[in-house]
This record gives structure tokens, C-alpha cells and sequence, in this order.
């Protein structure tokens, strides 16, 4: 009995032991089925309540791209509307301070011209070399350079060597004595003891070489100018010498100028347009208004901002006129004077934004 209980204990172990092993391989997988199933379970009803509350799970991205959105809006807000960094923002008051004139575009003659140089010299009608009537013995000289004279009011007195007798030497015509060339005690004969003319109307003589005499006749008009562009008057042609100047081979026009501002001196050089033809135009600015920027030709525009640059396509031109032919309509107001000083304006806000 006890030999056949040996057996059967060995078989009673090895069944335990494959019991053991069976449970470990199949029964453990069945506990891991249901854990993820309940994971399933459990995250199922979040889903459904944020769709039923309305509200979106936002990912780490999506948070990223509204904090852009954020940053973009307040780029908006700090700048502006879009163009403003092509413009300057320049009030009326500064503009005022900074001498910014603006003008009208609209329509304008733009006149083919021939430039000349030349230069103003004293109204030869409204001058005078005064010369005593007597050789003698200045008595009294009562006008200086610089003063002004009434026609007939006494410049100086002479006492004449023949009759010794002491006589006035009064000015010819209303003006300014302009040259003495006396003192009391002196000798006065043939030569002029004072130079007086009247300011008020000036020569214009400007000087033609042969290659021009072609365009130039007798009653054209012509622009005349300052060198540095400052001042300018019209006038007409009147005179044009028949002879040449020797040295020079050139020959002078004159027209009369008016000046009775004052602005003009006998002396100065000037230039000269003399207009050969005109041609009626729909749109034109000033010349001053126009600027070059980033290799366009641009004018500014005036806006509730300020000054906005608005590139423009060029045309006919003169001295004082440009056509416009493209970018920008008849009526639009524009700067016409330190024009510069807005493209500085606008120079100095781009390197601003850029850094």
C-alpha cells in the first residue's frame, strides 16, 4: 500500500504544478482586458461633457496660436492703420513750425522753356548820372549813399568859378542815391558827382548764344529766377540787342522787371526761362513737391494722420510745374513747400519701426 502511495503523491504535485502555471499564462490577461476597458469607460463620459457644456479642450498649440493672434492685434493698435508706416504723422501746428506748405493738384500750362543766364542791372529810363551845370567849388553835399531822394530835392550846392555865384544841384527823378563822388571843398566839372535811380523797376539782361537765337524773338515771356530758387518774377522780352558782344559772341535780351518789394538788387545773377511753347495739363504740382523714395517718384498727400507718400508717374515739366500723369487725381491736397522734411519725417519713423 505505502509503494502506491508514492506515485500518486508525484502525480497529485505535478498536477498542482501545472495548475499553477495554467492559472499565471491565461488567467492574469483576463483582469488586464477589463482595465483597459474601464479606462475606455471612464474618459468616454468627459468627452461627451465637454461637448455638452460647449467647451473646447484647447492643446498647447492652439494656446500658442491665440497668444499670436493676441501679439498681431496689438501690432494693429500700436501702428495703426495699414500705409502709416509710409506716412508721417506730423500735426498742423508742428507742421506750421517746420515751415510745410501744401498746395492743390489741378490743372496747370506747362511751358517748354530755354534756360539762360543773365543778371540785373538798373533800369536805364528811371536813372541818372547827375553832373554839376558848372565847373566850381563844392559848397555843401546833403545826401548820402543810401538815401532816398524826391525829384527836384537838392543834392548838393556848387559855387560857380565864372560867376561865383552858389547854385543847387538838385535830383533828376524819385529814387535812391546810389553813387557820391564828392565832398565839400572839392572841384566839380564834367564828371557825375552822384548816381540816383529808381528801384522800383529793374533790367533783366540775359545773355543768348548763337544756338539759341533760334527760339528767342522780340515779346516772349520769360521766367526769371534767383540762383537759389527763392524768388521769382515774369516778365517779357522787350529788347534784343542787333550786335554781338565781341568777347563773348553772345547777344543780350533785356525785360523789365518789377520791384517794387524791393527784393531785387542791380548786380545779382539770374536765370531765365524763356517760354517757347505751352501745353495745357489735367493734373500738376508744384516741382518742390516732388520727392524720390526707394527708387520712386512720390509727392505727400495730406490725410486726417498727417502726411502719407503716394507714388506718382511723371510727365511734362518746367520750371515751376510738373505733370502728373499716374497716382494722383485733380483736387488732392499735397505739401508744396519742405516737402523734404516730410520725406525725413517718414526716412526716420521706417528706421524707427525697423529696430
Amino acid at each position: 500500500m505505502r509503494k502506491n502511495r508514492k506515485p500518486m503523491l508525484l502525480a497529485m504535485v505535478l498536477a498542482i504544478v501545472l495548475l499553477v502555471i495554467g492559472f499565471s499564462m491565461f488567467g492574469g490577461a483576463e483582469p488586464r482586458h477589463h482595465a483597459d476597458d474601464a479606462d475606455k469607460h471612464d474618459h468616454a463620459p468627459e468627452v461627451n461633457n465637454h461637448a455638452e457644456s460647449g467647451d473646447h479642450p484647447h492643446s498647447d498649440a492652439d494656446e500658442h496660436a491665440h497668444e499670436e493672434d493676441g501679439h498681431a492685434d496689438d501690432h494693429t493698435n500700436e501702428h495703426g492703420e495699414e500705409g502709416h508706416s509710409e506716412g508721417a504723422t506730423i500735426s498742423d501746428e508742428s507742421a506750421a513750425t517746420m515751415g510745410i506748405e501744401t498746395t492743390i493738384a489741378g490743372p496747370a500750362s506747362i511751358r517748354e522753356t530755354v534756360r539762360l543766364s543773365g543778371r540785373m542791372v538798373l533800369n536805364q529810363n528811371r536813372s541818372a548820372e547827375v553832373k554839376a551845370r558848372f565847373p566850381g567849388i563844392v559848397r555843401g553835399v546833403f545826401k548820402q549813399v543810401g538815401d532816398a531822394i524826391k525829384r527836384g530835392e537838392k543834392l548838393a550846392t556848387v559855387e560857380s568859378n565864372e560867376s561865383l555865384q552858389v547854385y543847387i544841384v538838385p535830383s533828376p527823378l524819385d529814387g535812391m542815391v546810389l553813387e557820391r563822388s564828392i565832398s565839400v571843398g572839392d572841384t566839380a566839372g564834367d564828371a557825375p558827382i552822384f548816381v540816383v535811380a529808381d528801384l522800383t523797376s529793374l533790367w533783366a539782361e540775359f545773355f543768348i548764344f548763337a544756338g539759341d537765337m533760334g527760339a528767342i524773338q522780340q515779346g516772349q515771356p520769360i521766367i526769371i529766377r534767383s540762383l537759389d530758387g527763392r524768388m521769382t518774377a515774369t516778365g517779357t522780352l522787350q529788347t534784343i540787342q542787333p550786335t554781338a558782344e565781341a568777347s563773348s559772341q553772345t547777344i543780350v535780351a533785356r525785360a523789365e522787371v518789377d520791384n517794387t518789394q524791393g527784393q531785387w538788387r542791380s548786380g545779382m545773377t539770374v536765370q531765365g526761362h524763356a517760354v517757347v511753347s505751352e501745353a495745357p495739363v489735367e493734373v500738376a504740382v508744384p516741382n518742390a513737391a516732388i520727392q524720390r523714395m526707394e527708387g520712386e517718384d512720390v509727392v505727400f498727400v495730406k490725410n486726417a494722420h498727417g502726411y502719407a507718400a503716394v507714388p506718382v508717374k511723371l510727365g511734362m515739366a518746367d520750371a515751376e510745374m510738373t505733370q502728373i500723369l499716374e497716382g494722383l487725381a485733380a483736387g488732392t491736397e499735397v505739401v508744396s513747400k519742405n516737402s523734404f522734411v516730410v520725406k525725413a519725417d517718414i526716412g526716420k519713423a521706417g528706421a524707427e519701426h525697423a529696430h
